[in-house]
């Protein structure tokens, strides 16, 4: 009996989206000088900004005595490793599950390498409308939470259709 093919080629994806992330960070520290200072790419809607986070979404703990570091070190390889385990158990044609979690682990190991690297994590796109203001983040956010979506849209919305993967 031959193995059936899993889903761990997607993680050519996370690693697209890593390469992605660490190459626009690079950009940013270098062409965004001053830490701070918005750079407009559409006025009224979205700047470069550069910045920096020692905490987690919406610098969640980044006031902490650097401990956080290592919590968030440490919640990343697992996650990624559970994520990687689940692609592990996909299977390889079931791109409504093996996508997100792509994208979830290029993500989390984008971050992962500047927690690492520099104990904070660099952000620079920042989305406004007048008065409300996103917090700055960079495209690994952008991996994990376009994947969380689309992972709980295709949990919660994928119809059981004829030639569906289940």
């Amino acid at each position: 009996m031959t193995p059936k093919p899993n889903a761990l080629p997607w993680l050519w994806l996370s690693a697209a989206v890593i390469v992605l992330d660490q190459l626009s960070k690079w950009w940013a520290l270098h062409a965004l000088q001053p830490v701070g200072v918005p750079h407009p790419v559409i006025p009224g809607f979205l700047n470069w900004t550069l910045a920096f986070n020692t905490g987690a979404a919406f610098s969640f703990l980044a006031d902490g005595a650097g401990w956080q570091r290592w919590f968030f070190v440490l919640l990343a390889v697992a996650i990624s490793a559970v994520l990687v385990g689940w692609l592990q158990r996909t299977p390889r044609r079931d791109w409504r599950t093996a996508l997100p979690l792509a994208l979830i682990v290029g993500g989390a190991v984008g971050n992962l390498i500047d927690r690492l690297h520099a104990a904070q994590v660099t952000d620079f796109i920042h989305v406004y409308f007048r008065q409300w203001s996103y917090p700055v983040f960079n495209l690994a956010d952008c991996g994990i939470t376009v994947g969380a979506v689309m992972l709980i849209a295709f949990g919660l919305f994928a119809g059981k259709g004829q030639g569906d993967v289940r």
